[in-house]
C-alpha cells in the first residue's frame, strides 16, 4: 500500500536564512494544516533518510543559493530531481528561485556579490537573473521594497485570484526568457510591472510554473509567503515603514496568491487561514502522588529561584514549576481589571494581532504545574482524563506479564505542546534525571516529530488517529496469539507507524 504524501518539508540547512525559514512555516502551516504536516528538513536528512515516500511538498526558502549547492550538489540533488520527476513537487521562494532554475546570475559584475554558474536542478530550464531591482544587502531591509505584480489569471484559475498586489521582495530576479520556455511545460503565473534592473528578455517572468516529468515545480522571485504582520515597521531602515504599510494594504491578496500557487501544485489548501494554539501548562503527576514529590526531588539540584519563582533552564526549553493551587504574583497581576486576559489553559490572550506572529516556540517559557498532592482533575485537563488513564493501566499491569510496571507510572501531559520528542529528547539535563517508564503525552503537538523525517501532528477531535495505534497493537496481538510458542516471540512496537 502506497504511503500518503502529508509531509511539507521546509529546507533548514546551509544557504537558508532563519527569518525566510520562520515565514515559509508560518505561512504554509496556515494554509495546509491540518492536512498536512509542515516541518523542516536538513541537508542531512535530504542526503541521507527516506524522505521522499511521505513528502507532499519540498520548500526551498530565501537565503543564498551557493550553500544550497555546496551542501546538497551531487547527491542531494540527484534525490531531489528523482523526486519531482518521479511525481513530487518543489516550491522556491527567492534563493529557491534562483537554485530551481538551470542556471543562476546574481548581481554579475560586482565583484564582492556576483554569483554566476549553471544549477543541478534546472526544474526552470533557463536563467534566473537578478538583482531584479538594485539596491540588494545581505540581511538587511535596505534594499526591500513591496513591489508590485500582475497575475495570470489564465495560468492559475482555482480559487480567488487577485489581478495584481504588492508583495515583499528583497533580492530576487527574473526568470529570463520565460514565455519562449511554454512547450517545456514552463507557464507564467505572474510578471512584475514596474521597470527592472537587469535584460528579462521577452517578458518580465516574477513566478514560474514548471512542469517537470510526473512532478511541478513553483518557483518565486519576490517572496508571497512573507506576511506583513510579521515585518517591524520601526527598523531603522529609512522608508521601510512605507514598505510594512503597503504590504499590510494588500495582505489578502497575497494569501489568495500564495493559495492559488499551492493549488496549482495539486495540494489540499485550507479556504480560510488557520491559527495555531497557544502553547497550555504542562501538568506533572504520578500513578502514586507520593512519586511526583520524590520526582520533584530529583530535579532539585537543576531548579533555580527568580523574583521568587522555581524555574529548570534546560538546553533547549525553560520551564517555570508552579502548583496548582498557588498564583504567583504575576498571575494574579494579570487578572486585574486592564491587564491581559489569560485563557483556561494559562496562555495570554492578549491582542489578536500580536498573537499571530511567528512565534519561537524555544523561547517561550513552558508552564509546568506539578501536582504532588493529587492528580490532575478534569476541568485542568479536559482531554486528557488523569484518573481513568493511571485505573487502566493499573488494570493492564495485573493482566499482562510483559510488562516491568514503570511505564507510565510517571507521566507529563500538556493540552498543547511542540513537541513530546523535543520536549524530553533535547532537555537532557531533565531527561538524565527522569525514571525509567516516565511518560510524555499531548492532545495537540504544534511541532512533533517522528522518525525519518516523519511528522506526529496530533489535533483534537480527531479519534481517528488513534485506529493507526490500535491496528497496530492488533497486529501484535495477533501474532503473539496466532498458535502454540508464539506467545514467546519479541514482538514489539517502537514508533506508533511502524505498522
Amino acid at each position: 500500500m502506497a504511503t500518503k504524501r502529508m509531509n511539507i518539508l521546509v529546507y533548514s540547512g546551509n544557504g537558508s536564512t532563519v527569518e525566510s525559514v520562520r515565514h515559509c512555516l508560518y505561512s504554509l502551516r496556515r494554509l495546509l494544516s491540518p492536512t498536512y504536516a509542515v516541518i523542516t528538513v536538513t541537508g542531512d536528512a535530504i542526503i541521507k533518510e527516506p524522505w521522499t515516500a511521505s513528502c507532499a511538498l519540498l520548500v526551498f526558502p530565501g537565503g543564498a543559493d551557493l550553500g544550497y549547492c555546496r551542501k546538497l550538489n551531487g547527491e542531494g540533488n540527484r534525490r531531489i530531481s528523482q523526486y519531482v520527476e518521479r511525481g513530487g513537487l518543489y516550491l522556491g521562494f527567492c534563493a529557491g528561485g534562483y537554485y530551481g532554475s538551470k542556471r543562476c546570475e546574481f548581481e554579475v559584475g560586482d565583484k564582492k556579490m556576483e554569483v554566476v554558474g549553471n544549477r543541478e536542478l534546472a526544474f526552470f530550464p533557463g536563467t534566473c537573473r537578478g538583482c531584479a531591482f538594485s539596491g540588494f544587502v545581505y540581511h538587511s531591509e535596505a534594499g526591500a521594497r513591496a513591489t508590485q505584480i500582475r497575475v495570470s489569471k489564465t495560468a492559475l484559475t482555482k480559487g480567488s485570484v487577485p489581478d495584481v498586489f504588492r508583495t515583499y521582495y528583497n533580492g530576487g530576479g527574473v526568470f529570463v526568457d520565460a514565455p519562449k520556455y511554454k512547450d517545456k511545460g514552463v507557464e507564467v503565473l505572474a510578471d512584475y510591472t514596474e521597470k527592472l534592473d537587469v535584460d528579462a528578455g521577452e517578458g518580465s517572468a516574477s513566478v514560474v510554473y514548471c512542469k517537470v516529468g510526473d512532478g511541478a515545480a513553483v518557483l518565486t522571485s519576490p517572496h508571497p509567503e512573507f506576511s506583513a504582520v510579521n515585518f517591524d515597521p520601526d527598523i531603522d531602515v529609512p522608508g521601510f515603514d512605507n514598505v510594512v504599510k503597503a504590504l499590510k494594504e494588500d495582505e489578502k491578496q497575497r494569501a489568495d496568491f500564495l493559495k492559488a500557487c499551492l493549488r496549482k501544485l495539486g495540494l489540499q489548501v485550507n479556504e480560510e487561514q488557520i491559527t495555531i494554539p497557544s502553547l497550555s501548562r504542562l501538568h506533572l503527576s504520578s500513578a502514586v502522588v507520593s512519586d511526583t514529590a520524590q520526582l520533584l526531588e530529583s530535579l532539585q539540584d537543576i531548579i533555580t529561584m527568580q523574583d521568587g519563582e522555581e524555574y529548570i533552564k534546560d538546553e533547549n526549553d525553560t520551564f517555570h514549576l508552579e502548583k496548582p493551587s498557588t498564583w504567583s504574583l504575576g498571575s494574579f497581576a494579570k487578572a486585574l481589571p486592564g491587564s491581559t486576559k489569560e485563557n483556561s489553559e494559562g496562555e495570554e490572550d492578549g491582542d489578536a494581532e500580536d498573537q499571530d506572529k511567528i512565534i519561537d516556540y524555544d523561547k517561550l517559557v513552558k508552564r509546568l504545574v506539578v501536582h504532588d498532592k493529587d492528580q490532575p482533575e478534569s476541568k485542568d485537563t479536559p482531554y486528557f482524563n488523569h484518573q481513568a488513564f493511571f485505573a487502566n493501566l493499573k488494570h493492564y499491569e495485573s493482566q499482562s506479564r510483559e510488562t516491568d510496571g514503570t511505564f507510565g507510572k510517571n507521566l507529563l501531559y500538556g493540552e498543547v505542546v511542540t513537541s513530546t520528542n523535543t520536549l524530553l529528547e533535547k532537555n537532557t539535563q531533565i531527561l538524565r534525571r527522569l525514571p525509567t517508564g516516565f511518560t510524555a503525552t499531548a492532545t495537540v503537538q504544534v511541532a512533533g516529530r517522528g522518525r525519518v523525517r516523519h511528522s506526529m501532528s496530533l489535533m483534537p477531535q480527531a479519534p481517528v488517529v488513534f485506529l493507526q495505534y490500535l491496528a497496530a497493537l492488533a497486529i501484535v496481538e495477533g501474532i503473539k496469539t496466532y498458535d502454540r510458542g508464539y506467545e514467546h516471540m519479541p514482538v514489539r512496537l517502537k514508533w506508533p507507524n511502524d505498522i
